[in-house]
């Protein structure tokens, strides 16, 4: 199979794999350090406002002609180096017949957790049909992007379950621990069905033109380290196993996750993503060799002047310097209030201080 293809055929064209993210999340030279953001299509943009002024988050991420607009702005604006395709992390359960919403301000909210082995029936296998808009909005992306890459979104197992357990979200993840911890066998098969939704969500986004994919495991920071590699790693491993005939770069990011860079790795990932909590090259060390990293920039810098702010990029580049592959990120989601100029001044600052 060549780098360009899938089970299904050819994916990426020669300008994609051939561009400077796609090379970075492979280790391989490349022209200037590659830049996208966490959140880069969302709430700092008053065009990405506007156009979804009186349309709820879930519906607009099932009408594919406005996932792509969405999708493309910030790469028009900020001139990044890949677009993230515009979703949320529970939209695989909506499309499964969970009831759910998301609320403003507050985030998903589940109708009836998933509390019991009775329950876990509610969750059935996912198909392409179920999310025939995904596809279609990619095939529309993929058309306009070019030569610009389009990384695939999914919500990893853990954060997924903790939001179907404990109802919406937790500070404390009291009931989700509580299951982990007291009911082994049910917390195992939970997210070993979370695992099987989420691989055939990915493989529907790749097999549409996704170029690489990312994992986001918000939550599982909560986590210690021999609890991850026990309880959790062995369903974020199955994702990843799920699309590694494909070839494309796979990514996995997850907030406070400092403690577990090296076994999220190990799970399977191709990239790490760092937080800004830990240095670059400190996460190099904990997430050990043959792994390209991700970040990671405080997404609080952005508030401060703009000298302060290349003062700042400037340090994780610095930090990333010696590393094989280094995406530039920020550390965790671009803020609501950020100023747009200043994410696109970062961008051609990093693509100036980093040209080769």
């Amino acid at each position: 199979m060549s780098a360009n293809e899938g089970p299904s055929g050819p994916q990426t064209t020669s300008a994609t794999h051939e561009s400077a993210f796609l090379k970075a999340c492979r280790r391989e030279p490349v022209p200037h350090t590659p830049v996208w953001f966490m959140r880069q299509a969302g709430r700092s943009l008053p065009e990405y406002l506007k156009v979804r002024e009186g349309i709820a988050m879930l519906d607009s991420c099932m009408m594919p002609e406005l996932v792509t607009e969405i999708t493309l702005q910030p790469v028009r604006r900020h001139k990044v180096d890949a677009a993230i395709y515009f979703s949320d992390i529970v939209v695989p359960l909506k499309a499964i017949g969970i009831d759910l919403d998301i609320k403003p301000g507050i985030g998903p909210v589940i109708a009836e957790p998933i509390r019991t082995r009775a329950d876990l029936a509610r969750l059935r296998d996912l198909t392409p049909e179920d999310v025939s808009y995904v596809t279609e909005a990619i095939g529309m992306l993929t058309a306009e992007l070019g030569a610009t890459p389009l990384i695939g979104f999914a919500g990893a197992p853990f954060t997924l379950a903790s939001y179907l357990v404990e109802g919406g979200p937790s500070r404390n993840h009291e009931r989700t621990k509580a299951m982990m911890y007291g009911d082994p066998e049910l917390w195992a098969d939970l997210l070993d069905r979370l695992a099987e939704i989420t691989g055939a969500f990915l493989k529907v986004q790749i097999e549409a033109g996704a170029s690489a994919v990312q994992l986001f495991d918000s939550w599982v920071g909560a986590l210690a380290p021999a609890d991850y590699r026990r309880s959790v790693m062995p369903a974020s491993a199955k994702v990843f196993d799920a699309v590694a005939g494909y070839g494309v770069p796979r990514i996995h990011f997850g907030v406070g996750t400092g403690e577990l860079l090296g076994l999220m790795g190990e799970a399977g990932a191709d990239v790490v993503g760092v937080d800004w909590r830990v240095p670059m090259d400190e996460g190099a060390r904990r997430v050990g060799p043959g792994k390209a990293l991700q970040g990671n920039l405080d997404p609080a810098v952005l508030f401060a002047p703009t000298a302060t702010v290349e003062a700042k990029t400037r340090e994780v580049l610095d930090a990333a310097a010696g590393l094989d592959g280094h995406v530039f990120n920020l550390g965790h989601g671009v803020m609501p209030t950020t100023d747009p100029d200043a994410l696109t001044r970062l961008v051609a600052y990093v693509h100036e201080q980093t040209a080769r």
